[in-house]
């Protein structure tokens, strides 16, 4: 039986029950929740949550300062906070500037704090603003727990629920000589900032590229395409490109995880000025700075050891489900309504 099915006969036992005593449990409506994400109009934080939004008839909508930003046919409903429906929820990814602006705006809704989103290991500038309103943290790992807590600068504990993206990961058939390069954002934009690194990056896939290896890109959603065209770049997400790849190589970010979490090892390119959580470095073969190094690091990827994989991966399989659930629990109107028998 289906989860659902036994959910529902559950809750059927439990009204049938409720009408010979005093009470019963009334299943709550859909929850309707509004998302402010660090990068403003960065949709595709969103995004991998859509289907289970679905699947429970609940109304997200992610909160844009203005639809400039927002391309068309995008499958994420946004609103800006002068548009926006009514709503029981508000999740922040963070506590950058646009989060704690939303955050500020709607002072009445109960508030979660949910790592979607990329977040820099340290204390963010407005987290004192959040922290003491935020009900519930949550992050896709331990690892990643760790890291966002510190973005908010509290010892709270954080709930580790699995990230959507792996909720469906694709078999891994790897092609000989073929390396997902794993881009990050060159210059910044009015959504958010640049990762220092791109440089070096570049240098390395022209090393293995002319070593004789076929160069897969996978792009940043924000990342300048015309400095990649050169190679082939990705028509699917990176976690899905990363199935036929030997080995990942890339500037380390919130996909290394998950693209570890399919089986494929992953070498990171780091830049002085990059400031990058531990938890990401962890599940690298390799760290280089000099694009001299990359055909080496590439040719002897490996995973990393099991524990370190699932300190940084989280539980793979129902992630979206599960932070879903965690925020209909924390959301009086999320919570069963107690009926009195007539």
């Amino acid at each position: 039986m289906s989860r659902r099915s036994v959910l529902g006969g559950l809750l059927g036992g439990t009204a049938g029950a409720g009408l010979a005593g005093p009470a019963w449990a009334r299943r709550p409506r859909p929850l309707r929740v509004l998302i402010a994400t660090n990068e403003p109009w960065g949709t595709y934080h969103v995004a991998p949550i859509l289907d289970e939004v679905a699947r429970r008839s609940w109304d997200v909508t992610q909160l844009v300062p203005d639809y400039a930003g927002v391309a068309p046919g995008d499958p994420v409903q946004v609103a800006t906070p002068a548009d926006a429906p009514a709503a029981d929820l508000l999740v922040v990814t963070g506590a950058g500037d646009w989060p704690a602006d939303c955050a500020a705006t709607f002072r009445r809704l109960p508030l979660n704090a949910s790592a979607l989103a990329h977040h820099r290991p340290t204390e963010a500038p407005r987290a004192r603003e959040l922290r003491r309103r935020v009900r519930l943290f949550t992050a896709s790992s331990a690892a990643e727990g760790r890291a966002f807590a510190a973005s908010f600068g509290t010892r709270r504990p954080v709930r580790v629920v699995g990230s959507p993206q792996t909720d469906d990961l694709p078999p891994r058939r790897p092609e000989r000589d073929l390396v997902l390069v794993l881009t990050s954002v060159t210059r910044p934009d009015p959504t958010g900032g640049a990762a220092p690194g791109t440089e070096t990056l570049l240098r390395s896939a022209e090393r293995l590229a002319a070593a004789g290896k076929r160069i897969l890109v996978g792009l940043h959603p924000r990342e300048d395409r015309s400095l990649w065209e050169r190679y082939e770049i990705s028509t699917v997400p990176s976690v899905i490109a990363s199935a036929r790849a030997e080995a990942a190589i890339g500037i380390p970010g919130t996909v290394f995880p998950l693209v570890a979490a399919v089986g494929t090892p992953l070498v990171g390119c780091v830049d002085p000025e990059l400031a990058v959580p531990d938890y990401l470095l962890s599940v690298c073969s390799a760290i280089i700075d000099d694009p001299a190094e990359a055909l080496d690091a590439v040719n002897a990827a490996e995973l990393p050891d099991p524990a370190v994989l699932s300190d940084a991966v989280g539980p793979v399989g129902g992630s979206a489900d599960r932070l879903l659930d965690a925020w209909r629990e924390r959301t009086p109107a999320g919570r069963p309504a107690a009926l009195t028998a007539a």
